[in-house]
């Protein structure tokens, strides 16, 4: 199904396959494809998700740059499964998101950044958002069950 564009949207999902052993779930192993940079299968997957991004995240009063599309909005991690999008991916969101339901961008930006979390050790890794986490301090904020 197309995702629902209310919600701050994670990373591109890219597992294995299918789990062939328990059929009662529809699950994805997890896993990197370990397609190489001139892969042409990538390249197109990659060029079709910048589209994508830009078509699904640019509303009437902003517009979404494709320079600005952070690599996270377009690649999957190396499982394959990541819950986290940089604060980058989270806030070219968050004009979507505040016109689909109706409420400020500043307002959003300020839910964002309560919702990053630093570098552990200040240190290692990335800055990194947790979209679930996210999403559900937007239910939360818009009263929306669903």
């Amino acid at each position: 199904p197309p995702p629902d564009l209310r919600w701050f949207q994670p990373r591109p999902s890219n597992g294995l396959g299918t789990n062939s052993v328990n059929t009662q779930y529809s699950l994805i192993l997890s896993g990197a494809t370990n397609r190489s940079g001139d892969n042409e299968d990538l390249i197109q997957w990659v060029k079709d998700a910048k589209a994508a991004v830009v078509r699904d995240n640019s509303t009437a009063g902003h517009r979404v740059d494709p320079e600005d599309i952070p690599a996270d909005a377009v690649t999957s991690s190396g499982s394959g499964l990541d819950p986290h999008i940089s604060p980058e991916y989270a806030r070219l969101q968050i004009h979507r998101v505040a016109e689909r339901n109706e409420l400020p961008a500043d307002r959003l930006g300020a839910l964002v950044d309560e919702h990053t979390d630093g570098r552990v050790l200040g240190f290692i890794g990335e800055p990194r958002v947790n979209v679930l986490e996210l999403n559900v301090a937007l239910r939360e904020l818009t009263g929306s069950g669903s």
